[in-house]
């Protein structure tokens, strides 16, 4: 039986319809918007780590040419601070107390960047210059910027059954242990954060424009944490965004800033980052410090897994911040069957920039974890990383499976896309390539990486659609689009239903003002929850122009098809086009759709990348020559989306491998603060990635589709680190290099091995 795939919908490779004004410079982006009597901001922020400070004078700053407003801590009395809501409960039940945000700083700083004073002038040069006329004395601290070593304790957070663990280990035939290092990481999307704040006088409102993963939460956050207003007095809008990776989900101190001085001034206030206060201030990612152990059988059968985390937050408990390293606890066991599981994690502050949401937040770090133990497991017991795998896969009649930390993973063929990536990437075939880089000179590995993730959580996000005048159709949802394409994404989950051209509907998304409530990007959540929506949201419309169609041409609502526009009486010529219902509807609800999928369940993408690596000994260079990834998500919704998706996530998983990493000295001081320092991967340190799928619809989401925005950064760390690990223990007996693999690092550790030897 052949499966035919319609045109625009579900499962048709439909081209971007956002490129065209982004590759032809008519993308609109925060920092290009420029108004009347638009004045321009600048932070000042702290050259110190830690330590108190006094600001003595503000005068000449105040006067300074094109000054208009100076704020300091003193001056924001009145603003409340941002706040984690997310601290989980310890083993007493108790919830640690949050280290929250002042929008400035009044009388303490915790971090190089931390914010001291905001200056207002008519350009951005006029506020920097006035800014630097500040006089403030600063008494430095002892800084805190090692995670292993940090004493300033956050929080204690336990998973599992320590004495069921105790058990396992007891009577188990081996042990493997290990220690990772999960580096951190700067975002670096490609814009810059900006915001724009207004207040409108005669409203008594704000409106903020800005960057985000959402405009919903953020204005949850301004009025009920900073401002202490009701919501509706404040829209959050959010025109295109270059990038958003997680930080973008973020409220940050500019963006109460931006609006505290509108409101004091009368007039709009841009301040718009730099690449350095990125790398200052801007949420990073990961960095925790983690020791591992997995007890076995005599048959290599996992028992028990024990897990001890210390997890840096930085300097504050920033947003989503404490949640993280929980949620990634909740993944340890991957896609093995472990019986017994024990997971103490330590959160701690430091002097460092706050720790928050980045792509795939916790699961990364989860994966990296439990598939490096399962290689160094293979290598203890002399077993091949595949054969290992197999013997210790949760089986397809095991699901649906609850895990030790209470998921439930619905559906997964785990050995069956392990098998396939090992087939295209031609694992059979390594040894020969093996010998033939010998030849040459060079160390090969080879490495895989069995993942699964929890995403599209629990929760739900609303769909409007609306037939216009003009017969075309208008999607709002509170998602936001970073860049993944949701303009021509959420367009198939309607273009079939209602037989219209995608160029023929427009999706608004950015502006609190036009939804009631939105979830945001993040969490892979807006296909596997916005899509089924607005698929509900098409039939609803639909149903509603086949009823006003019905009623206008004398027939029955069940003989109305929907087709290039039109609605038709299936095997005549008699037809309406969309305008011409519009003007019959008698109410103007009857030209909407609504749709609201409710999801009570996370989704489990899942998927097997296998990488190849060769290295220069003599230089300690890592080139990844061969790169494939099977995954399961369920259902594609549009495969060249998807592949943009997983392209995106493999290189951000092979940069954190090999490339970035985010250094502080011993005072806390930023060390990577520029790409000169902070090494970001180009096009050519990649090869061409075969990615393919093997999908296993969920029975959870409505549509079977289990999400795809992070999988690619969740596999593919730990299988580069597995291959890289491979070629110099076969070479050399090396069972241990931290991310990143650097040349130098790896180089050493060679020179280390040959020393020995």
């Amino acid at each position: 039986m052949t499966v035919m795939t319609p045109k625009f919908g579900i499962g048709a490779s439909v081209l971007r319809l956002e490129d065209s004004s982004f590759i032809t410079g008519k993308g609109r982006y925060t920092d290009d918007i420029r108004q009347e009597g638009m004045l321009h901001g600048y932070v000042l922020r702290s050259p110190i780590a830690k330590g108190t400070f006094t600001i003595t004078s503000t005068e000449a700053a105040r006067e300074a040419d094109g000054v208009h407003l100076v704020l300091t801590g003193a001056d924001l009395a009145h603003l409340g601070d941002l706040r984690s809501t997310l601290m989980m409960p310890q083993p007493d039940g108790t919830k640690a107390p949050t280290r929250d945000i002042p929008i400035l700083c009044r009388d303490r700083v915790e971090h190089v960047g931390d914010a001291v004073a905001f200056v207002v002038a008519e350009t951005r040069a006029q506020a920097q210059d006035a800014a630097e006329l500040i006089e403030i004395e600063y008494e430095a601290e002892e800084a805190i910027a090692d995670t292993a070593t940090s004493p300033d304790k956050a929080f204690e957070y336990k998973l599992g059954d320590e004495a069921r663990t105790n058990e396992a280990f007891a009577k188990a035939a081996h042990v493997t242990k290990i220690s990772v290092l999960n580096n951190r990481l700067v975002s670096n999307y490609m814009e810059p954060r900006a915001a724009i704040g207004e207040w409108l006088a005669d409203e008594e409102r704000f409106v903020l424009t800005t960057g985000s993963q959402g405009v919903h939460s953020m204005r949850r956050i301004l009025a009920d944490q900073v401002f202490n207003v009701p919501q509706e007095t404040i829209r959050v809008v959010t025109p295109d965004v270059g990038g958003g990776f997680g930080p973008k989900a973020c409220t940050y101190r500019e963006h109460p800033l931006v609006l505290e001085a509108a409101k004091r001034l009368g007039r709009p206030v841009k301040w718009t980052g730099d690449r350095t206060e990125h790398f200052l201030v801007d949420a990073h990612g990961r960095d925790n410090v983690t020791e591992a152990e997995m007890a076995l059988d005599e048959n290599g059968r996992f028992l028990g897994m024990r897990v001890r985390m210390i997890a840096n937050l930085g300097a504050y408990a920033h947003q989503v911040g404490p949640l993280i390293p929980f949620i990634g606890a909740t993944m340890s066991t991957g896609v093995y069957d472990i019986q017994a599981l024990d997971v103490s994690i330590l959160g701690v502050y430091t002097n460092t920039a706050p720790i928050d949401a980045y792509r795939g937040a916790g699961r990364p770090e989860a994966a990296f974890l439990v598939e490096t133990l399962v290689d160094a497991c293979a290598r203890d017991l002399g077993l091949t990383p595949d054969e290992i795998r197999r013997r210790n896969f949760i089986k397809p009649e095991q699901l649906p499976y609850r895990t030790q930390t209470g998921r439930l993973y619905d559906t997964g063929e785990f050995q069956g896309h392990m098998e396939k990536a090992m087939e295209v990437a031609g694992w059979a075939g390594f040894e020969a390539r093996l010998a033939e880089a010998t030849s040459r000179g060079k160390i090969r590995g080879i490495g895989m990486a069995s993942y699964v993730e929890a995403c599209a959580f629990p929760g739900s996000e609303a769909v409007h659609v609306k037939l216009e005048e003009d017969g075309s159709v208008t999607l709002d949802i509170g998602t936001q689009s970073n860049g993944q394409g949701h303009a021509t994404a959420y367009t198939q989950f309607v273009a079939d239903t209602l037989g219209l051209d995608p160029s023929r509907i427009k999706v608004i998304q950015g502006d609190s003002d036009r939804l009631p409530k939105g979830g945001g990007t993040g969490g892979s959540r807006s296909i596997p929850l916005g899509g089924v929506s607005a698929a509900r949201a098409g039939e609803n419309l639909a149903e509603k122009i086949r009823k006003i169609a019905a009623d206008e041409l004398e027939a029955s609502p069940a003989d109305i098809e929907l087709v290039d526009g039109e609605a038709r009486i299936v095997g005549t010529d008699r037809r309406m086009d969309y305008s011409a219902i519009a003007k019959a509807a008698k109410s103007p609800d009857d030209l909407k759709g609504f749709g609201e999928f409710v999801q009570n369940e996370a989704t489990y993408p899942n998927g097997t990348h296998v990488c190849e690596v060769e290295i220069d000994p003599e230089t300690g260079e890592v080139d990844v020559v061969n790169y494939v990834s099977v995954d399961d998500f369920g259902i594609t919704v549009n495969p060249v989306l998807l592949a943009g998706q997983v392209h995106g996530g493999i290189a951000q998983g092979v940069a954190q491998a090999l490339y970035e990493n985010t250094v502080y000295g011993e005072d806390g001081q930023l060390q990577t603060a520029t790409f000169m320092d902070y090494c970001m991967p180009r096009a050519d340190n990649f090869p061409n990635f075969n990615f393919s799928t093997r999908n296993v619809p969920s029975t959870t989401n409505a549509l079977g589709i289990k999400g795809a925005g992070e999988a690619g950064t969740i596999g593919a760390a730990p299988a580069v680190m597995n291959a890289v690990k491979d070629a110099l223990h076969r070479a050399y007996g090396i069972d241990h290099i931290d991310m990143p693999a650097t040349p130098n690092r790896v180089w050493s550790a060679i020179r280390e091995a040959t020393s020995r030897n």
